[in-house]
């Protein structure tokens, strides 16, 4: 009996060390880039749900194809960025400086993206369906937005709330 008792106590802290270091979803370390200098970076592809970027330098940035869904993004300057197919969906991107930067295709769902500027960007396909931003800059978007996002079917032009 004495030995059957050890026996399931090995097996109980054994089951219990396993889950008690498995990190659940919602625990895992969050991405920090505030005040960095990512400017020429690759950020391709990845999964960056939830990441923050404060005050970060972001010229030329590649984020191409990337999640950043309920991502921050607050005074960061991403002119000439490569944000084609990005994922912004609930993000927070406040005081950005999206100018000369690809946001073809790219999804902006319900994202706040107020007080952000979006000079000679191209929108052609992204889709900003409940997303706030500021009417000066959805006026100016509304002359050039084109296109149909390949994920959600729905157009630029719709998506801004643009008249014909």
């Amino acid at each position: 009996m004495n030995r059957f008792l050890k026996i399931v106590i090995v097996l109980f802290l054994a089951i219990g060390f396993i889950l008690g270091s498995a990190t659940p979803a919602y625990a895992q370390e969050m991405v920090n880039l505030t005040y960095a200098d990512l400017d020429d970076q690759d950020f391709s592809n990845q999964e960056l749900v939830g990441a923050v970027f404060a005050a970060s330098s972001m010229r030329r940035v590649s984020m191409r194809n990337s999640d950043l869904t309920n991502a921050m993004m607050t005074e960061s300057v991403l002119l000439d960025a490569d944000l084609h197919g990005v994922n912004f969906s609930g993000a927070l991107i406040d005081r950005v400086t999206f100018d000369f930067s690809d946001l073809s295709d790219a999804i902006l769902i319900g994202a706040i993206a107020t007080r952000t500027r979006f000079y000679d960007t191209n929108i052609t396909g992204a889709d900003f369906t409940d997303a706030v931003i500021d009417r000066y800059q959805v006026s100016l978007m509304c002359e050039r937005a084109d296109g149909v996002n390949p994920v959600t079917g729905i157009s630029t032009r719709d998506s801004l709330g643009c008249r014909d």
